[in-house]
């Protein structure tokens, strides 16, 4: 005989722990709760049955698995809290009797929580710590762009711009920026670290506030889990690339709104040049220093192109022929002898190697603004375009209204383009030699910058010349298949040209008597309808003579056959695909069915917006020309 179950202690009302009892038994306040749930990353469950996990009760409430509240009574940092919640009594009794010399010992005593161990935690590896960097640096720049107040202190702000800073320089370094889009939000970026994609968003420079409905404790739970995150990326990618964590910081430079440009890269030195040949990710050959990340960029550069064979043939065609340093690792499987011959003949000469790799060319895009230089009028946002032109390799300059630190002033020569969001004006009092500079560089506006870096390649000046109505800013983020692409052409653009011809035909045509048109109408709709519905050759051509009887000539007749058989067809597919889409979902699971129902609405949803956009660019292209034409 089986044990009898008692109730509430089994299945559901085990598994599961409210939100008040969970409280209870961890033995903190509701805040420090959210807080702790926060830092480990635990969230609310949904359980099957909300009134058998809650053991009868049908109150709403939130639920918890109970294993999540077991794992957090033995948190580290819960510990710390109560530490903490002791010390503000101590501290509240000492100043309340005034006991000033016991008040300030228990204040330097101050009980503190680290988060270290919660990064190794939830991040077993590095990859994974780049990977939710996203949200991350969302906030991070975030922060940086508010005004203090009680709530969020000046020191906080500081530490925030601090890291973004940092990151900033770390990518301008490494020329790792790939996208960018300016949208009403914000900037949008997008740069690849690690082989991982990272895209954040940063806020534009206006006088930024902090709703009333926001709860800025969750805010600050958060950031404060993202500065750790942050500390530990920042330090390995900048070890790993030779650079000194933190970079210093000029002080002088800062006062004066420098920005980025208050910090500077240093490289390291190396501590421990003994363990360094065992990790060492830097390779000469023939003089010249090739790295791991030069290998991969290279490596995906020849993926990219079409002719990535063509050019590693070319390239171990011009290497030299004593080639005994280099070294190839054995392949000890055994081979037929007699399927030998048929197999295809590899050659150490077809095999890309160090040698071959540096002598590939490199891909051109992480570098596109290195041979010009640029100067920032004074309208323009510096902080933006600086990041934007030294992550592709370009120098640019600023006047001292923008700040301070620029590297050269308005009257250098070696200025090639002018970035500049003014309308154009003719200046009064002009020399000889400002004429002249003016005419030999080239004055864009700012969305040049960024439709540059979006096209992979240095696009036409006159398009974006100063006063000019710029072209669309397109947005670089549509990574699916079915996307709406702007540049693209529309589908049936042809067939509806035709309907219009047709339409405005119709119109200027003069209308017969509409008896007499049904009359005449009704062969040529029969021989239609027999038409679309032919299953053979011979169905086919008997509703061709009978349209031919009624007076339709051939071309005619083909067209609206073609048109009856699409709608015919349009018609029948989804009947036939929806009966087929029933039978599958019968035989999937109830958490199957429901995961294929959401992703099935994801897909008609985006192919509705799609459809809008379509319709839109439609509508503008037959208002322009309507407008022609008049």
């Amino acid at each position: 005989m089986g044990r009898i179950k008692q109730r509430g202690k089994a299945g559901a009302a085990k598994a599961y722990v409210t939100r008040s009892a969970a409280v209870k038994k961890l033995q903190c306040s509701l805040a420090d709760f959210r807080r702790l749930c926060i830092l480990k990353g635990i969230f609310p469950r949904e359980p099957r049955n909300r009134k058998k996990a809650n053991k009868g009760s049908s109150a709403p409430t939130n639920f918890y698995y109970a294993k999540d509240i077991a794992y957090l009574a033995h948190e580290p940092v819960l510990r710390k809290l109560r530490e903490h919640k002791a010390f503000a009594k101590k501290l509240s009794r000492a100043l309340g009797r005034g006991e000033w010399s016991s008040a300030k010992s228990l204040e330097e005593n101050k009980p503190v929580y680290r988060l270290d161990h919660i990064i190794k935690e939830r991040y077993p590896t590095f990859v994974d710590a780049v990977r939710d960097i996203d949200d991350a640096l969302c906030m991070i720049f975030l922060f940086a762009s508010l005004p203090s107040d009680s709530k969020v202190s000046p020191s906080l702000i500081e530490n925030c711009a601090r890291l973004a800073a940092e990151w900033q320089l770390y990518v301008m370094h490494t020329h790792a920026l790939r996208k960018t889009f300016l949208s009403i939000k914000g900037v949008y970026y997008q740069a690849e670290v690690f082989d991982q994609t990272v895209t954040w968003l940063v806020p534009y420079q206006f006088t930024q506030t902090i709703p009333t409905d926001v709860d800025v404790r969750v805010m600050l739970t958060f950031l404060e889990l993202y500065q750790t995150l942050l500390g530990f990326v920042f330090f390995k990618i900048y070890t790993d690339a030779g650079l000194v964590y933190p970079p210093p910081l000029d002080t002088k430079k800062d006062e004066g709104a420098a920005g980025v440009g208050a910090f500077s890269l240093e490289e390291a030195k190396a501590a421990r040049p003994a363990a360094a040949p065992a990790k060492s990710k830097v390779v000469e050959v023939d003089g010249k220093r090739i790295s791991s990340k030069d290998v991969r960029q290279t490596i995906k550069s020849i993926a990219a192109s079409g002719s990535g064979d063509a050019d590693v043939e070319m390239s171990t065609a011009d290497a030299p022929a004593n080639e005994d340093d280099e070294e190839f690792v054995e392949d000890n499987t055994e081979e037929d002898p007699e399927d030998a011959p048929s197999a295809p003949a590899f050659t150490t000469a077809t095999l890309p190697t160090l040698k071959t790799l540096s002598t590939l060319p490199q891909s051109t895009s992480a570098k596109l603004f290195a041979p010009y230089t640029f100067w920032l009028s004074r309208e323009t946002s510096r902080p933006i375009f600086e990041f934007l032109v030294r992550a592709f390799g370009g120098r640019i300059g600023w006047p001292a209204s923008s700040g301070s630190g620029s590297p050269f002033d308005e009257d250098d020569e070696s200025i090639t383009h002018v970035i500049i969001d003014r309308p154009l004006v003719q200046r009064a009092n002009e020399t000889d030699a400002e004429k002249e500079r003016r005419r030999r560089r080239k004055h864009v506006q700012p969305q040049w910058v960024v439709d540059c870096i979006n096209a992979g390649r240095i696009l036409l000046e006159d398009l974006y010349a100063q006063g000019k109505t710029l072209p669309p800013h397109l947005s670089p983020f549509g990574e699916h298949a079915e996307a709406y692409d702007p540049t693209a052409g529309l589908t049936g653009a042809a067939e509806d040209e035709e309907m219009d011809e047709e339409v405005e035909g119709e119109d200027d045509a003069e209308v017969a008597a509409e008896d007499s048109e049904e009359e005449e109408a009704r062969p040529a709709k029969s021989a239609l309808k027999a038409a679309a519905t032919a299953e053979d050759a011979a169905a086919l051509r008997a509703a061709e003579l009978a349209a031919e009887a009624a007076g339709i000539d051939f071309g005619t007749f083909e067209k609206e056959a073609k048109k009856a058989q699409k709608k015919v067809k349009k018609g029948d597919a989804p009947q036939e695909e929806a009966g087929e889409q029933n039978m599958n979902k019968m035989m999937m699971s109830n958490k199957q069915r429901k995961l294929y129902e959401r992703m099935k609405y994801g897909q008609k949803k985006r192919a509705e917006e799609r459809q809008d956009l379509e319709q839109k660019k439609r509508s503008i292209e037959k208002e322009k020309k309507r407008r022609a034409k008049a």
